[in-house]
């Protein structure tokens, strides 16, 4: 089969995708305005309480560079996204599965390696990343800290962002000027993105709370964002050993009051009413965008240097 042969059916492939009415994937990116705030702990802890509610959960481990998600899991993946673009492996073959059937897929370099891809190769990948709506309910998507290119990308792409933030003022800071890039994204909207919002390792539900209005009042005045409190995570030493052993806490220690914050966040996120105003876009459309996105960038980067 000729390469332009190729790229028609899989074009029409994804005009199929499209047409079909099978249900698409929940993708949740969860973030952060600096590193080590516990974003990576939120986002398995919470893929382990949506696999306790009966949800198919998969995590995208898009923080190339720092393999968070692997190491938190104790285990090494044979295979990331970079087998998928480059050693013909498909998707379900690069999907890692852990305890309670959590799958993960490791980004490695494979998603900055997207961007610069022929769109033969990009429709091969997307085609690829449409299957995970058959796979899972819920992707959650857990990206690199701070304000940068390919963390905005993520965040614009997607449909619903919880950031993580602690008490330290740097994290108050760093969130803020995360969500102030992010408004002033050219492709951001506030209609096609929920921003909801986790405060972490906080001594109680009240000081969470305050952490919330502290920043949200700031947002609200100058940035007039909409956000949504999900909730606190206490600290907890048994979080602390969790991660030493490599095991996330909700398995290790199911009854800490960690385990139960992120329980009352899971079942907030698995509300009547969030679930029904949550606009589920599925895995094909929110690669589809991002790689839109940087392929503008670079247009206008290029159009700026001639």
């Amino acid at each position: 089969m000729t390469t332009v042969d190729q790229a028609s059916r899989l074009r029409n492939i994804i005009k199929s995708n499209a047409a079909s009415q099978r249900p698409l994937s929940r993708v949740i990116t969860v973030t952060s305005g600096k590193g080590g705030v516990g974003k990576s702990n939120v986002a398995i802890n919470l893929a382990i309480q949506f696999r306790k509610l009966g949800k198919r959960v998969i995590i995208l481990d898009a923080d190339f560079g720092l393999a968070n998600i692997e190491i938190m899991f104790g285990t090494v993946p044979k295979h990331n996204l970079c087998d998928l673009i480059y050693q013909g492996k498909n998707i379900k073959e690069i999907i890692t599965w852990r305890p309670m059937d959590v799958g993960f897929i490791s980004g490695g370099s494979g998603i900055s390696d997207m961007y610069n891809l022929s769109q033969d190769y990009l429709v091969y990948i997307i085609v690829n990343l449409a299957e995970l709506d058959a796979i899972a309910d819920v992707i959650i998507v857990d990206t690199g800290a701070g304000v940068s290119s390919a963390v905005l990308e993520f965040l614009v792409a997607s449909s619903e962002v919880i950031l993580v933030t602690t008490p330290e003022p740097t994290s108050i800071t760093d969130s803020y000027s995360l969500l102030k890039a992010l408004t002033q994204h050219v492709r951001f909207s506030p209609e096609n993105t929920q921003v909801k919002c986790v405060s972490n390792r906080v001594t109680s539900g009240t000081e969470g709370q305050q952490l919330f209005n502290k920043i949200n009042a700031v947002v609200q005045r100058y940035l007039k964002l909409p956000m949504t409190y999900l909730g606190a995570i206490p600290q907890d030493n048994q979080l602390q050993t969790s991660v030493m052993q490599q095991t996330p806490v909700s398995i290790l220690y199911p009854n800490a009051k960690s385990v139960r914050a992120f329980e009352q966040i899971t079942a907030q996120l698995t509300g009547v009413h969030s679930e029904e105003n949550v606009k589920k876009r599925g895995m094909a459309a929110f690669f589809s965008h991002i790689i839109k996105g940087r392929k503008l960038a670079q247009a206008g980067e290029k159009a700026v240097t001639q």
